[in-house]
């Protein structure tokens, strides 16, 4: 594939915006730099350099954020800044897009692709992909509302209770809550609807994959191979 080609399946623009890249000296191609927009080369694996930023080819952009609060889940946000502020340039370009939505004050793990199965996958209801999420709660939490939360509880508009497929106590106002059903405000509702009240909230793993401990809140991380089978597991 042709070097201008490959700079804009990554997100550096249109052909002639990548070949101005290319000719003004700001690439370079596994440590050599290229001057040559026609330049052939394998795309899979390829490593290359534009300004400081180095990268490796991917097909597709799988990537995942810690999220700040305050932070809105739209390209055209309302009342706060846009998640997508939190990344660079050439992943906007590209077209990637949130996996799902967190609300503003929610925290913690999300997603972020610009393959359309792959976000399909992981929104679509039918696929009962699990969530898990710090709860913190303005109430202590008694045996009766893990009971609740775990055996359904009715939200307005639902025709049957809602459960939780995993409720376990971290201490006196956090609970540690798994939902598999993709719903709007969910695990909110469902505190509510269980006598408590939701003070704070924060993802912390979708399927088997795990917001890593390392990942500063508001910065962002490739989805490598590992983190994708990561997530494709269900524990």
């Amino acid at each position: 594939m042709e070097l201008e080609r490959i700079l804009r399946s990554q997100g550096f623009g249109s052909r002639p915006q990548s070949r101005a890249l290319i000719c003004s000296g700001r690439v370079t191609v596994e440590g050599n730099l290229c001057l040559d927009p026609s330049a052939e080369f394998t795309p899979e694996g390829l490593n290359f350099e534009v300004d400081d930023l180095i990268l490796e080819f991917r097909k597709f952009a799988y990537l995942m954020l810690n999220k700040p609060a305050r932070y809105e889940c739209s390209h055209k946000p309302k009342y706060h800044a846009s998640v997508y502020s939190l990344l660079p340039d050439f992943l906007l370009v590209r077209g990637v897009q949130a996996v799902g939505r967190l609300d503003e004050d929610t925290t913690g793990l999300l997603l972020f692709s610009d393959d359309g199965q792959f976000i399909h996958t992981y929104t679509s209801p039918k696929k009962k992909i699990p969530k898990v999420y710090e709860v913190t709660v303005k109430h202590p939490v008694d045996e009766f509302q893990i009971a609740a939360l775990l055996e359904g509880v009715q939200l307005n508009d639902e025709p049957q209770p809602v459960a939780a497929t995993g409720c376990d106590l971290q201490s006196e106002r956090v609970l540690r809550l798994t939902v598999t059903a993709g719903k709007y405000h969910l695990v909110k509702r469902m505190v509510a609807a269980a006598g408590n009240r939701v003070e704070g909230l924060n993802r912390i793993s979708i399927g088997g994959l795990h917001l890593p401990s390392n990942l500063p809140v508001g910065a962002w991380t490739w989805l490598e191979k590992t983190d994708q089978e990561r997530l494709s597991f269900r524990p």
